[in-house]
């Protein structure tokens, strides 16, 4: 069976930083989209990051240099580092892998406040 998990969240002050991981069992990532979403209450889920099997990589404008996805096939893990985190960056974030149909991770809570 697919899984996937979450870990890294937290609460930090504007400015810091996170580091998110997303760890997969039961499927392999090397010919996979892996992506980062989150959502915030009330609000939509959005896509945040997104790396291709060939190292394509798109950002969402509202964290372009400040946030960077990479991926380890080698670990089943993608990552997504947090960097000059803001108040708006708060919501659950989720790892997703599309292969033939999509999976989902539980989801790892990001809040930002002072």
């Amino acid at each position: 069976q697919v899984q996937l998990v979450e870990s890294g969240g937290g609460f930090v002050q504007p400015g810091g930083s996170l580091r998110l991981s997303c760890a997969a069992s039961g499927i392999s990532f090397s010919v996979n989209v892996l992506a980062w979403y989150r959502q915030a209450p009330a609000k939509q889920r959005e896509l945040v990051a997104a790396i291709s099997s060939g190292g394509r990589i798109n950002y969402a404008d509202s964290v372009k240099g400040r946030f960077t996805i990479s991926r380890d096939n080698a670990k089943n893990t993608v990552y997504l580092q947090m960097n000059s985190l803001k108040p708006e960056d708060t919501a659950v974030y989720y790892c997703a892998a599309q292969s033939t149909r999509a999976y989902w991770g539980q989801g790892t809570q990001v809040t930002v406040s002072s």
